[in-house]
């Protein structure tokens, strides 16, 4: 069996506070982990069949993934360089445990008055560290740190190699957690319902952790999605308790439509929560059916995207102060595989002054084998 992975979300070795702390955090959940594990084990433990080694088996073996960028962004003229790296070690453990981890490394570089150039600092952290087993083709057992399956954005399009524009959707925070991530432990998978379409679902548990690198917010919840493949046309639904401070309710909507005709990718989320509410609608379109001057436009993108957002019950916690509405331009250009030149133009509206953000960025992904995958 091979193991692949997928971005649902992406140098130097991480700091020792961040080792740290990833170690407090395997050892508060290590022992629920193996008891969780060792019950589900024994309900859903394989029949044992004597089978023969093929030739030329393919074997899985780990990975050193990601991507790294240099994105600059000019917000009201102001100009922030954002350079990121976000390594991704995938270590599978047979043919059904897979460990992945995934390490964060980026700094906002700005102007500091009376100083020259650009001055910042590195900022670390832990994305996501879990371990997964592969119960059968429907559900996959997932305990540790994971990004949370609210709606889609967080996990299958935030790297800067996978989104299309780079700047985040003014909703991105609803849902997700206070660092993007959950501390607890998730059951996920899909099955066929019926010919025309499959049903993917997700249902987690998140455990309040303050630890540096690692915090995560209390709260269950799910998502479910339903795929048809003969239109690739997905839609689904997000649900997600709190279950500290206001134990309040959040919802989301999403919607991806991918179709066979054109070389188009439609997107859109909604979401509310105690923080507020609004939606995103994205639409990009690669130039590869164009007749004229293919060799350039074959390789160009072009994206356009409409958001809002609207303030929550209390101005001190809602994400934004007013609502805003904003209209965002963007080209990307695929140089080669893996390697993309991004831009983008932005209009933002709201009540206390309307203002434009600019990006001009570069963004690579890149796979390194760590063994043999033939026996």
């Amino acid at each position: 069996m091979l193991f692949t992975a997928s971005y649902h979300g992406d140098s130097k070795p991480a700091s020792a506070g961040a080792a740290s702390s990833l170690c407090r955090l395997v050892s508060v959940l290590a022992p629920q982990a193996v008891g969780l594990l060792l019950l589900f084990g024994m309900a859903l433990a394989p029949r044992l069949v004597a089978q023969t080694p093929a030739l030329n088996e393919v074997k899985p073996i780990p990975l050193l993934t990601g991507s790294a960028g240099f994105i600059a962004t000019f917000d009201s003229d102001e100009p922030h360089l954002g350079p990121i790296v976000t390594p991704v070690v995938l270590v599978p453990l047979g043919q059904r445990w897979l460990i992945e981890t995934r390490g964060d490394f980026e700094s906002d570089l700005t102007q500091v008055p009376g100083q020259s150039g650009f001055h910042g600092q590195v900022q670390k952290g832990v994305d996501y560290a879990q371990l997964d087993f592969i119960a059968n083709p429907y559900v996959t057992l997932t305990v540790g740190r994971f990004l949370t399956p609210f709606n889609i954005y967080n996990e299958r399009l935030y790297p800067v190699w996978i989104r299309d524009l780079q700047t985040d959707p003014l909703i991105l925070p609803i849902g997700i957690g206070p660092s993007n991530a959950s501390n607890g432990a998730m059951l996920r998978g899909g099955f066929k319902v019926h010919p025309t379409f499959d049903i993917n679902y997700a249902f987690y548990f998140s455990t309040l952790t303050t630890t540096e690198y690692i915090d995560s917010a209390r709260f269950a919840g799910g998502r479910v999605g339903i795929f048809m493949p003969k239109t690739r046309l997905e839609f689904g639904s997000s649900f997600q308790h709190s279950l500290q401070d206001e134990r309040s309710n959040s919802f989301g909507f999403h919607a991806i439509w991918e179709p066979f005709a054109l070389p188009l990718e439609m997107r859109a989320e909604y979401g509310r929560s105690f923080q507020g509410s609004g939606y995103w609608c994205e639409a990009a379109y690669r130039l590869s059916q164009v007749p004229y001057f293919q060799k350039q436009l074959r390789h160009t993108q072009l994206v356009v995207r409409l958001q809002q957002s609207f303030t929550g019950e209390s101005p001190d916690t809602s994400l934004f102060p007013v609502d805003l509405k904003m209209f965002e331009l963007g080209v990307n250009y695929y140089v080669i595989d893996g390697l993309k030149a991004t831009s983008s133009y932005g209009r933002q509206f709201r009540s206390d002054g309307n203002k434009n953000v600019w990006t001009l960025g570069l963004t690579y992904r890149f796979v390194f084998p760590l063994g043999n995958a033939w026996r």
